[in-house]
């Protein structure tokens, strides 16, 4: 059996659309029931009698685990490939649901269930194929991202209705257990991830080789641990600089998706309104998705500069939210939000790989989800108790806003922000190596065969 073909570059289409098609759905599945679930956090305060800061502890856990887990995910996949986990991911997730519906009787029973196994089953599923389609992209990776991250809109828009519709239908513990069917979906998502082996993977394997054979006689564990996670990333300037902005930036992201619906019912709306504004949101917010990638593929820009504006914008349109005091304000700026926050997603996952190099994607992916996850972690209680102590939701939509604008601020410290030369200067494709190694174009230097095709052929040959 020969060994598999080794693609000097992404092939920018082909199968790598149907990763696409797995990311859509995933997103639906993951992060548009995430956002919709504030329509059981009012179910869970009424029945379990507990203020608002301790309900949304429940999604809390599930994002920041989804995001804490991560480098679990990235190991996991450099060992057995992004399929067989994503796979399992799925089942982690609709048991989560499953048990939840069936066993809980107190908000520690929902924070083990949903947050825990559930978050766990979302890391496994979310991360691996991110990474996946930023591997199969580059001229239009942006693009790809966008429309991938699109499914989060189109579900959140159809969510909120149907979630509603179903707790009134069946309860909240009936609605439950038909989400953790759908979850289910997730392990067919996850059989359509197809490996793919780049140059960048074959060069950085021979260096990790290397260095085995260097301390194969001490601090082995350490070692391969190390590797697994790729924990030289730690060491990374720029990598650390941008998950700290992005940090910043997901401490308030989610405090409208968890949130917004209880405001809306706090400003007079009925609950079909304040679910309406909801779902209006996620309109928008598919659009933009879709707008940023078609304009950042454009490369009139720098990406880092794009999401700096659009961060800024999506601060701006969340300190404008409490003015939002009927149906008509509160749907206005709904969308003008949910237009921005879509549009700055798919730019920040972008952006990544020009960052840290395609050959360190999975592994990055991972621990700049991990450290994001304090911002995930900390969000929707901060938010919840600042309405306890206040009895409104305006601080937290004003705290929320500042955090964004942080963030954009704190973009501005990676190197050669303030430099407007050419975007394409910084193609992954142009640049070094992530090992520091020019990409080679001699395939005589490799132990393995290259092609520029879009799939991935293993040729057999009797022997």
């Amino acid at each position: 059996m020969m060994r598999p073909w080794v693609y000097t570059k992404p092939p920018d289409g082909d199968w790598g659309w149907m990763i696409v098609l797995s990311l859509f759905l995933e997103s639906a599945l993951v992060f548009g029931l995430i956002r919709s679930f504030g329509v059981f956090f009012v179910e869970f305060t009424k029945y379990f009698e507990q203020p608002a800061s301790s309900v949304s502890w429940i999604t809390s856990i599930g994002v920041a685990l989804q995001q804490f887990a991560s480098p679990i995910a990235s190991a996991l996949c450099n060992k057995y490939g992004a399929r067989p986990v994503v796979m399992i991911g799925g089942v982690l997730a609709s048991s989560g649901m499953i048990v939840a519906s069936l066993a809980a009787t107190n908000l520690l029973h929902l924070y083990l269930s949903i947050g825990l196994l559930s978050g766990l089953g979302w890391a496994l599923v979310f991360t691996p194929t991110v990474a996946s389609v930023t591997r199969y992209f580059v001229k239009r990776r942006t693009l790809a991202t966008g429309i991938g991250f699109t499914g989060i809109g189109v579900s959140s828009f159809a969510f909120s209705p149907l979630f509603q519709l179903l707790v009134e239908m069946y309860g909240w513990r009936g609605a439950l257990l038909i989400l953790g069917g759908l979850s289910l979906n997730l392990v067919v998502c996850g059989a359509l991830l197809r490996p793919l082996v780049l140059l960048d993977d074959q060069v950085r394997s021979s260096t990790q080789s290397h260095s085995q054979k260097l301390y194969c006689h001490s601090w082995m564990s350490w070692q391969r641990l190390s590797e697994l996670l790729d924990l030289s990333l730690l060491c990374h300037k720029s990598f650390l600089t941008y998950v700290a902005a992005i940090t910043f930036i997901n401490t308030g992201y989610f405090v409208p998706y968890v949130h917004l619906v209880a405001h809306g019912r706090l400003t007079g709306l009925s609950e079909y309104e304040a679910a309406f504004v909801m779902s209006a949101t996620a309109v928008t917010d598919l659009f933009g998705r879709v707008a940023s990638g078609w304009f950042s593929d454009l490369h009139k820009f720098r990406l880092v500069h794009i999401l700096a504006f659009l961060n800024g914008l999506t601060g701006i349109s969340l300190l404008l939210i409490p003015l939002g005091t009927s149906f008509i304000s509160l749907l206005a700026l709904g969308l003008i939000y949910g237009f921005f926050s879509g549009a700055l997603t798919p730019v920040v996952f972008s952006l990544l790989p020009e960052i840290v190099g395609l050959g360190r994607i999975f592994s990055a992916l991972g621990l700049f989800q991990m450290i994001e996850s304090i911002g995930g972690l900390l969000g929707a209680p901060l938010s919840g108790w600042l309405r306890d102590i206040t009895g409104s939701f305006t601080a937290s939509f004003m705290v929320a806003g500042g955090l964004h604008l942080a963030g954009s601020f704190m973009l501005s410290f990676l190197p050669q922000f303030c430099s407007f030369g050419n975007p394409n200067s910084q193609r992954p494709e142009l640049r070094e190596l992530s090992n520091g190694s020019r990409p080679l174009n001699d395939s005589s230097q490799l132990d393995f065969p290259t092609q520029e095709h879009s799939t991935v052929e293993v040729e057999q040959s009797s022997t």
